[in-house]
């Protein structure tokens, strides 16, 4: 190995080519252990067609605009620590998001409804 001013260089793989392939079978062992199991729950997210007004609505009001859990916590008028915002954590935030758009957006487009209240 040398370590030069930008980047480190390992011979290991020239001297000894096994390793390298060594390497490669872990990462792709890896791969294949690494399966997202939320992946049909999302396709079936995407795939939901918004076909009612009600459905729409319920959809508009059970999915939040903004992260409900973002708080910030004051002790007699100063602010003490703030809860960031944690939904981008969860796996499926994408998918909602965009239904929630859809379902707004068929209100506007298909119903003709003010969506003001909803935000």
């Amino acid at each position: 190995m040398i370590n030069t001013q930008y980047q480190t260089i390992t011979f290991s793989s020239v001297l000894n080519p096994a390793q390298e392939d060594e390497g490669r079978n872990k990462k792709q062992q890896l791969k294949l252990l690494s399966i997202d199991i939320f992946s049909p729950l999302k396709r079936w997210l995407d795939s939901l067609e918004i076909q009612n007004r009600k459905s729409a609505q319920i959809i508009a009001k059970l999915i939040p605009a903004q992260c409900p859990f973002e708080r910030n916590i004051v002790l007699f008028g100063h602010k003490v620590a703030q809860i960031p915002p944690l939904c981008k954590l969860n796996p499926l935030y994408e998918q909602l998001v965009g239904l929630r758009f859809r379902a707004l957006c068929y209100l506007v487009d298909r119903c003709g409804e003010d969506i003001q209240s909803y935000c």
